[in-house]
């Protein structure tokens, strides 16, 4: 009893000191908060006021208001009965896309220098007339209120465009849905004894591009997966050949069957075989999904993130760009993706077009849906499938969001959130430094903190990351880096000729990448060269001792006169130093010049006695240069996966003509890529890391030095100066701690 009262008096007089440390450390902890200033949103006390341009909206994407007057012009047309519903058959004649127009280089340069007027603002409009079995790109203009249209496709393709060149949209793929729904009821006992399949998962299907073998076939072959997350490495070996070249979708029809590497002309005639036990059966065999994103170990932590001590040091508005010393309009094509135009560094242009122009891949396989799979992405919308960016991984958690709009088949403009982010990043290393010990002592630094202007594309199962990054130092890198899923066949024979295993049954199949950019510099002006400087080693004999000789290298450069003598082939050597320069000299009396640094490791280019191979024939050069031309817009085109073989824009045709580029606008294409051969670690999906390619843009002998110098975030010490922040802001780093403001996380990417 006495033990009890004890116990008692304890907790009496326990429980208000417990509750009293409680409150005073939450006291403590709220103090120390308030004490603790938050980081400021933006720049205070910049030395460089942010002065945007607001003739950048010359090169601005189609504002959702633009797009619909556009559209509600084109669908008013008097006896065209032009229609924008998603889901018109092929047979109307369907607004299957708008977006911008491009006005002419020499209207838009007279434009942004001051002495000319404001090109007008002008839409391309795509239209599929399945009235007419053709497609027909008109130009829609003035915007904002446009009041007339003129077919421009001759124009710019030189002939019309076969309605059979057209990509896949709603209306097509909802009655390929209903198709495979109505042909696969007679198998239905063997699909679901074979692969566990229900008429709810037919159309969990990947087909394949181009669809056939010569221009005008629409022939596709549809590879049934399993229904799960990932199901591009669910293959079940099962493929159906489809004709859907008829507009007409009765005409529609079974051509070939192919179920466990055994070819049949129906689906009847695997059905008797199947059920007289001709046929080598597939016993259906439930296995885990080894294709989920979903963590296998609990997420508990948060890795490390970065946020701006003194606000951000960039600036957006509208259409334009502000950072340190550069400024640049921006845009997302829906065709081609990301791209910049009119960027300039300490005032100066040096790049009127820096842009994405395609990314292809060629497969091998056993089976037909990939033994015939050459993607070219831009004709499915490279910029279209640019989806919402998770904040945290896909960016910085604190980086800037854009929302972008595209009209592609939708009816109505597609608003696509956070599908570019712009952020500074800190790369974890210096842009340069030196330490020194000899003589003097002393440490001169720079960190490499550069603004990142990203955006990141899924085209079904592969995702591309594209960066373009803007350095201190004047240079400008264009970067690509491959994440997603494989594309795979169901194993057959434990044959790996085309690729390795890499799940249970299933093959991750060899392919390319190959990825285009277009490089529009203008160094001081257009009238530029292209020149080449290399190195070779030369026998001399030493001056102060004739008698020996030393190889030593020396600086071999050359000036190339015309587009076919500037066409640089991949499988060739190439000059390691490659320049768009300027007849204008530095201080030094040299040529002031950028420089092209290609970063890739591409597989082989598909052999060119291919008839495909025109529809990717920039794939041909690691950098190919050619005289601006408006028309020459662009490596490739919306038709070129659908009538591969007889493509709409063929770019070895830019060269052929063999123009003289010697003192001209000149364009560098440049193809960049890797070979992937997919192994057990691109389960469940592939890293970005050591998958990509790029080109750096990089200032030779522009400048009379490094103009990074002039960087305020430069760090010099000298002995006695350790802790001095006169010339080192990271010494009094600790004196301006503030905690960052974090947006709240949010994400609409399924809405």
């Amino acid at each position: 009893m006495i033990c009890k009262t004890i116990f008692r008096v304890l907790t009496y007089l326990l429980v208000p000191v417990v509750v009293a440390l409680l409150i005073s450390n939450s006291v403590l902890i709220w103090l120390n908060t308030q004490r603790t200033p938050q980081c400021p949103a933006h720049q205070v006390n910049s030395e460089q006021p942010a002065n945007h341009r607001e003739n950048s909206a010359v090169f601005a994407d189609l504002s959702a208001e633009e797009i619909l007057q556009v559209r509600d012009y084109m669908s008013k047309i008097p006896g065209m009965k032009i229609s924008f519903e998603p889901s018109s058959p092929p047979s109307a004649d369907f607004l299957y896309m708008i977006e911008l127009s491009l006005p002419k280089k020499e209207e838009v340069l007279h434009y942004l220098d001051g002495d000319g007027p404001k090109p007008k603002r002008e839409a391309t409009a795509v239209v599929f007339h399945g009235s007419m079995n053709i497609i027909k790109e008109y130009v829609v203009g003035p915007l904002p209120n446009p009041s007339y249209h003129r077919d421009v496709t001759v124009e710019r393709y030189k002939r019309e465009i076969p309605l059979t060149a057209r990509p896949p949209y709603l209306g097509e793929q909802l009655l390929l849905g209903t198709f495979l729904q109505n042909v696969l009821k007679p198998v239905s006992t063997l699909l679901k004894e074979s692969f566990g399949l229900t008429p709810s998962s037919y159309d969990v299907y990947y087909d394949n591009m181009p669809r056939g073998v010569k221009s005008g076939d629409r022939q596709t072959w549809v590879s049934l997966c399993r229904n799960e997350e990932g199901f591009f490495i669910h293959p079940v070996g099962f493929e159906v050949m489809i004709n859907h070249q008829s507009t007409n979708f009765s005409s529609w029809h079974v051509m070939k069957v192919l179920y466990n590497g055994q070819y049949f002309n129906s689906l009847l005639e695997l059905k008797q075989k199947y059920e007289d036990g001709t046929v080598e059966k597939i016993i259906y065999k439930p296995v885990p999904n080894y294709a989920s994103l979903k963590p296998k170990k609990k997420p508990t932590g948060v890795g490390p993130q970065q946020y701006y001590v003194q606000g951000k040091r960039f600036s957006i508005k509208n259409n334009n760009i502000v950072y340190l010393d550069w400024n640049f309009a921006f845009g997302l094509n829906t065709l081609r993706g990301m791209r910049v135009f009119d960027v300039c560094f300490r005032g100066e242009r040096i790049i009127y077009e820096l842009s994405v122009q395609e990314a292809m891949s060629v497969y091998g396989s056993l089976t037909p849906n990939l033994m015939l799979t050459k993607f070219l992405d831009g004709s499915l919308g490279i910029g279209a499938c640019a989806y919402e960016l998770v904040r945290g991984v896909d960016c910085p958690y604190s980086a800037t969001f854009i929302d972008t709009f595209h009209f592609k088949g939708t009816g109505v403009p597609r608003r696509l959130r956070n599908s570019i982010c712009v952020f500074e990043h800190d790369m974890g290393q210096p842009l340069r430094r030196h330490f020194s010990e000899i003589v003097y002592n002393s440490y001169g630094g720079l960190a490499n903190s550069a603004l990142v202007f990203r955006t990141i594309t899924a085209i079904g199962n592969y995702d591309y990351m594209w960066d373009f990054i803007f350095y201190q130092s004047g240079s400008v890198e264009a970067k690509v880096s491959a994440t997603g899923y494989i594309a795979s066949s169901f194993k057959l024979n434990n044959n790996f000729q085309f690729g390795h295993q890499v799940a249970e049954n299933v093959t991750g199949n060899i392919h390319t990448h190959f990825l285009n950019f277009k490089v529009d510099l203008d160094v001081l002006g257009v009238k530029n060269v292209f020149q080449t400087k290399d190195m070779e080693f030369v026998n001399i004999s030493l001056p102060w001792m004739p008698e020996r000789h030393a190889m030593i290298p020396q600086l071999v450069e050359k000036q190339l006169q015309t587009e076919q003598e500037a066409a640089l082939r991949n499988n060739a050597k190439t000059p390691r130093y490659l320049h768009i320069a300027s007849n204008q000299t530095n201080r030094w009396g040299h040529q002031r010049s950028y420089r092209l640094q290609v970063f890739s490791n591409t597989g082989d280019h598909l052999p060119e006695s291919q008839a495909e191979e025109k529809a990717m024939s920039w794939a041909r050069y690691k950098i190919a240069i050619t005289k601006h031309k408006d028309l020459e817009q662009s490596s490739g085109s919306l038709y070129n996966q659908h009538d591969i073989w007889n493509p709409a824009v063929d770019f070895s045709k830019y060269i052929e003509d063999n123009e003289p580029i010697e003192n001209e606008d000149l364009v560098a294409w440049v193809t960049t890529g890797f070979l992937h051969i997919p192994h057990a670690e691109d389960i469940p999906n592939t890293v970005t890391v050591g998958n990509g390619g790029g080109v750096l843009l990089r200032p030779h002998n522009y400048f009379d030095e490094d103009p990074s110098i002039h960087s305020s975030d430069g760090v010099y010490i000298a002995p006695g100066t350790e802790e001095s922040c006169d010339n080192n802001r990271v010494a009094c780093l600790a004196q301006e701690t503030c905690s960052p403001v974090l947006e709240p996380f949010t994400y609409h990417g399924f809405d």
